[in-house]
């Protein structure tokens, strides 16, 4: 389902939590694509320490890439890590790690490992994407106490973020590929080895990522999904369909259910927030993009930036000729096809409002600078502890002119277990097929459930 991510102490500015907003001036507008930052606000310089400069070389394409449909490893794909992080020299690169990255160190001492490759920001947005966000920059706002945005959809609404509601509106409404169709693989993984399965037939559209329209946000949905669920086999058949909207005053997600038992579609129950996913709940229905839906439960406070190890460029992890009995290794996902990079990222911290519940109670996300993409998020039971730890594994897919989700993988710490979710590896054809130009919204009503329907 395509419904979309923070240690209070940190180095970078803290702000307020209560909802105090206001307009980008026409002069912060005018520095976007400038010297010093990009045109979604990014900073363009790198760092001593290894973040890369940004280039924005390419768009669409680089040297060397091979046609499609044929899997392409990417630009990079020739380079070697420069260094490994590991439980055993983990103290050493504490400075940019996040808490949950540490703990999967200690925890797993012999299978949780960080390959660090060089740093490289060369994938551009769209002239389109650019010009909404300087657009957005001087007039989206924040709507209904910030559970909505007033803006031009496309691109972020906030270049110049001021609080914590801002920036996670940035990650809710960040420019994604427009339409998306595959099999998709979800695979739980047990520390005795043992695996459930799930498997989707999947699609989405996001109205936002459409090249051709930008319309305001209040006017048009933030997805459609229709999701067909084939495994497990007690679960077969089932069909869910709906929307997220870009305002949650009137409510969260709306979801209508196709039972093949019955041949009934029903609209379903608030399946929103901690409603636990199949197979085996290993994570939030919240949890899927590291955070989506309504972010009404929560104070949201903007940490600052921060230069943390996180994944990315991660073309690799998707090659067909890596087989699930090679990827699903013990305690987490195997490392050798991972690949982690410095950069900056913004920290959002999210801290559950008094009164109400959800099994996260605090929530800590990690967003791209460049992209506001989350890349990582570590989330906390209401003691305090490390509770899950998640990371999405991106790649640019030049098709779409944008970057595009992953490997999903959820670390549970008290279960000593993982999911790794949206696998196409062994999907064949049935891979990621991404803008096709015959996705509309009525593929996602729910009457076409009815029509699909077995």
């Amino acid at each position: 389902m395509k419904i979309r991510y923070g240690l209070p102490a940190l180095l970078g500015l803290l702000l307020s939590a209560s909802p105090v907003w206001g307009k980008a001036t026409a002069e912060q507008a005018a520095k976007l694509g400038g010297a010093q930052l990009n045109c979604i606000g990014a900073e363009r310089a790198g760092s001593a320490s290894g973040v890369a400069a940004y280039t924005g070389k390419w768009l669409e394409t680089w040297p060397g890439m091979k046609p499609a449909p044929a899997y392409d490893a990417g630009p990079y794909a020739a380079e070697k890590p420069l260094f490994t992080i590991t439980a055993d020299n983990r103290a050493q690169y504490a400075a940019h790690l996040s808490e949950g990255q540490m703990a999967l160190l200690q925890k797993y001492p012999k299978t949780f490992r960080m390959p660090v490759y060089p740093s490289h920001r060369d994938f551009r947005p769209p002239d389109w994407a650019c010009a909404v966000a300087k657009q957005n920059a001087t007039s989206a706002e924040l709507v209904h106490d910030g559970l909505g945005i007033a803006a031009t959809a496309g691109e972020i609404p906030f270049p110049f973020a001021a609080n914590g509601l801002e920036a996670i509106w940035n990650v809710l409404a960040t420019r994604h590929v427009w339409n998306e169709t595959a099999m998709l693989d979800i695979a739980d993984v047990f520390a005795n080895g043992n695996i459930t399965w799930g498997k989707q037939r999947y699609l989405t559209l996001s109205p936002s990522g459409d090249p051709k329209q930008h319309g305001s946000t209040q006017e048009t949905v933030g997805a459609y999904f229709n999701v067909e669920t084939l495994a497990p086999a007690r679960e077969k058949g089932k069909i869910g369909i709906g929307f997220q909207p870009n305002d949650f005053k009137d409510g969260s997600t709306r979801v209508w259910e196709y039972n093949p038992g019955t041949r009934r579609l029903r609209q379903a129950p608030d399946v929103a927030f901690d409603y636990a996913v199949p197979p085996s709940g290993l994570r939030t229905v919240d949890d899927d993009s590291l955070f989506n839906g309504s972010p009404e439960r929560y104070n949201w406070k903007l940490l600052g930036r921060k230069e943390i190890y996180v994944p990315y460029n991660n073309f690799r992890i998707d090659d067909p000729s890596i087989k699930y009995a090679q990827l699903l290794t013990p305690n987490t996902i195997n490392p050798d096809y991972e690949r982690y990079e410095l950069h900056r990222v913004w920290m959002i911290e999210a801290t559950l409002k008094p009164g109400l519940r959800h099994v996260y109670a605090r929530r800590v996300l990690y967003a791209d600078e460049d992209s506001w993409l989350a890349l990582w998020a570590d989330n906390f039971d209401s003691r305090g502890q490390l509770y899950r730890s998640a990371f999405v594994n991106f790649r640019y897919a030049p098709e779409a002119q944008a970057f595009h989700r992953g490997v999903s993988v959820y670390h549970d710490l008290s279960a000593d277990a993982y999911e790794a979710g949206y696998l196409v590896n062994e999907a064949g054809e049935r891979g990621w097929k991404l803008n096709r130009s015959d996705v509309t919204p009525q593929m996602f009503s729910p009457n076409s459930a009815l029509r699909s329907g077995h």
